[in-house]
């Protein structure tokens, strides 16, 4: 029996410090460059329209809640609710018949001998691969011919088709590494689809499922094509009235960045609320 001699031991554990402690500059270096863009958009929108649009930049320059209380409809009318409603309406409808879909799909791409399974796969894949704006005018003209133009039921339906995808994916994925043996279990005692979903694949695949319905609500959030062509007054989402503080007389920056923190933050409050089950989802089944 050989045995490692301590020196080397010792020589590689002092190799793998030296190794962490340059690591962590570099990944504090990388997080800061991410969040640079977004603390700099903070920073300009409680500056005057002035101070924001000088260049260089005034890093000295007054603070102020200017951008906020327009963006609120001080002054202007404008209420930002009804768009900030419609895109939670949308999103939140999205993400659970997301959910209600892709689970019993995943279960059966996962679980059961599903013929041809990887051209079932790839054919939810290839979906993604169609540009969005390719499909842009066909779903205006059935929209119209059905009467479901500035209707938040239409984003909510379309954006379910657009996340499903990753959806199946995803979830396909974290069921795959779930015991076989616990489906034989439940089959032997007679459990039905229902029961096994509810009863096992939930509390098993509770930080996939997680993940995935935080992601589709992020892709849902953000989405803009769609919900700027094919919604008018009623049904406008955030993002939408976002493009609205672009006007024809210029681009007021703090107004805007005021405008975009706002409209990011049940977003962010979101990922940090999940950031424990979103990094133990997509982190389920990496290592083996």
């Amino acid at each position: 029996m050989t045995t490692t001699p301590p020196t080397r031991e010792a020589g590689r554990s002092s190799a793998l410090r030296r190794g962490s402690l340059a690591l962590t500059p570099a990944a504090w270096l990388c997080g800061l460059l991410f969040f640079l863009p977004f603390g700099w958009m903070v920073l300009t929108s409680f500056h005057h329209e002035t101070d924001a649009a000088a260049n260089p930049p005034r890093l000295g320059a007054e603070l102020t809640l200017q951008g906020y209380r327009e963006f609120f409809g001080a002054g202007s009318g404008v209420s930002p609710w009804p768009p900030l409603l419609n895109s939670l309406s949308a999103s939140l409808g999205s993400t659970l018949l997301v959910l209600l879909l892709a689970v019993p799909a995943a279960y059966a791409l996962a679980v059961k001998p599903v013929r041809k399974r990887s051209d079932v796969l790839f054919f939810f894949l290839s979906t993604k691969m169609l540009p969005p704006v390719a499909a842009l005018l066909p779903l205006y003209l059935i929209a119209k011919d059905t009467g479901l133009l500035d209707n938040v039921w239409l984003l909510m339906v379309l954006y379910t088709a657009m996340n499903l995808p990753v959806a199946v994916w995803m979830m396909r994925s974290f069921l795959a590494e779930v015991p076989r043996e616990m489906w034989e279990a439940a089959a032997v005692d007679g459990a039905g689809l229902p029961t096994v979903l509810m009863r096992i694949v939930a509390p098993i695949a509770a930080p996939g499922i997680a993940a995935t319905a935080l992601i589709s609500f992020i892709f849902s959030w953000n989405e803009l094509l769609f919900a700027r062509v094919l919604t008018g007054v009623v049904a406008g989402t955030a993002p939408v009235h976002l493009t609205g503080f672009v006007t024809s007389q210029g681009l007021f920056l703090a107004k805007v960045s005021a405008a975009a923190v706002c409209i990011s933050l049940p977003v962010l409050i979101a990922g940090f609320a999940a950031q424990d089950r979103l990094v133990q989802g997509l982190s389920l089944g990496a290592v083996k």
